[in-house]
C-alpha cells in the first residue's frame, strides 16, 4: 500500500531510537483533549509552549530508519540533558499514526535546519539531515515514559471545503428556483 493512503492509520513498529539526531518542531502546545474541552469557548488560555521531539527510529524487522514524533516537551525540557530518564534505550515496540509531509503555509516561518528549529514537517529535509527514510509517525499516548516526551500529539487536520459547499448548494438552490419560476410562475403570468 502506498504511503499516501496510510495517513492517520495506526502502525506498529519495533526497533530503537537514535537520540543523537533529535529534531525539534517548535513552538508547539501540547494536545490535551481534557483541557481543550474544559477551556472551549474561552477567549484566552495559557497553554505551555514547547516542542515536539522528532527522533530517528531504526525498525529492526524492516531494516529501515523512520522519523518518530515522540511527543511534546515543555520549552525548559527541550535539551535532552534535562530529560535523561525519558531517553529510551534498547529495543521497544511503538504504535503511532502515519503522517505525511506538510507544505509551508502562509505566514509560517521557513524551517531552520542549522538551528534545529522546524516549523512544519518537511520529510525530505528532515530525512536528509538525519539519514532516515522519509516516513514519519506520531507516537501514541501509550508511548509516554516518565521524564520523556508526552506522546499522542496527533492533530487531525481535515480539509475545509465550506465555501465550496456554500457555492454548490446556493447554486443548486438558485438554479432550481429559476427553473421552478420559469415552469410554474412564468406560465401563469402569460394566461
Amino acid at each position: 500500500m502506498e504511503l499516501k493512503n496510510l495517513e492517520y492509520r495506526p502502525v506498529k513498529v519495533r526497533g530503537h531510537f537514535d537520540h543523537s539526531k533529535e529534531l525539534y518542531m517548535m513552538p508547539r502546545t501540547m494536545v490535551d483533549p481534557a483541557r481543550e474541552a474544559r477551556e472551549a469557548g474561552r477567549l484566552s488560555s495559557s497553554p505551555e509552549s514547547g516542542a515536539y521531539v522528532i527522533t530517528p527510529f531504526h525498525c529492526t524487522e524492516l531494516g529501515i530508519t523512520i522519523l518518530v514524533n515522540r511527543g511534546f516537551v515543555p520549552r525548559k525540557k527541550v535539551n535532552p540533558d534535562t530529560r535523561q530518564k525519558g531517553q529510551i534505550e534498547g529495543e521497544v515496540d511503538l504504535v503511532g499514526m502515519v503522517r505525511l509531509t506538510e507544505t509551508r503555509k502562509p505566514f509560517v516561518p521557513e524551517n531552520n535546519p542549522e538551528r534545529n528549529h522546524w516549523h512544519y514537517r518537511d520529510l525530505e529535509a528532515m530525512s536528509r539531515l538525519t539519514g532516515a527514510d522519509p516516513i514519519f509517525i506520531d507516537a501514541d499516548f501509550k508511548s509516554t515514559v516518565p521524564g520523556g516526551p508526552i506522546g499522542g500529539q496527533t492533530r487531525v487536520t481535515l480539509r475545509n471545503e465550506h465555501m465550496q459547499y456554500i457555492i454548490t448548494w446556493y447554486g443548486l438552490c438558485a438554479a432550481t428556483s429559476y427553473l421552478w419560476f420559469k415552469k410554474f410562475l412564468h406560465r401563469t403570468s402569460g394566461v
